[in-house]
Parts: C-alpha cells; sequence; structure tokens
C-alpha cells in the first residue's frame, strides 16, 4: 500500500514538473529530483492514510508475541517440574 501512495505521488509530482507548475530541477537533475520529491510528499501521506492498517498489523504482532510468550513460559514451567 505504501508503494501505492508513493506511485500516485510519483505521477502527480512528474505532471507537476511537466506542466511548469513545480520546478523540474537544476540541469540534469530533473528524474532524481522528481522521484525525491515524491518521498518527501508521500511519506506524511502514508503515515496518515496508513494508519488503520498500521495500527490492525500492530494488535496482530502484539497477539503473536503474547502467544509465544505464553509458550515460552510453558515451556519453562514443564522444564522446572522434571528436575
Amino acid at each position: 500500500m505504501r508503494a501505492g501512495v508513493f506511485a500516485g505521488c510519483l505521477l502527480v509530482v512528474a505532471v507537476l514538473a511537466y506542466t511548469g507548475i513545480i520546478p523540474e530541477g537544476i540541469g540534469r537533475s530533473n528524474p532524481l529530483w522528481v522521484v525525491l520529491l515524491a518521498l518527501v510528499v508521500s511519506a506524511p501521506l502514508s503515515f496518515v492514510l496508513l494508519r488503520k492498517q498500521r495500527d490492525a498489523m500492530s494488535e496482530q504482532l502484539v497477539s503473536g508475541v503474547d502467544r509465544a510468550k505464553e509458550r515460552l513460559s510453558a515451556n519453562q514451567s514443564q522444564e522446572d517440574g522434571v528436575a
């Protein structure tokens, strides 16, 4: 999804540079300028637009870590009981 946001920003920045609304860069730096500007624009957009997906992934990771901790604790208690 983040790549999609970047691709959209790259397209918009390229069109704006082509039409002359924003500067195209200095000399032969046009492609690099367009890509860097798209990166700068897409970073805050993806932070805001992908918040729900990031929160959902975080919840999945937390539940997975909790299950792993429970299994580790259960395994340690079994080992302690044998000795």
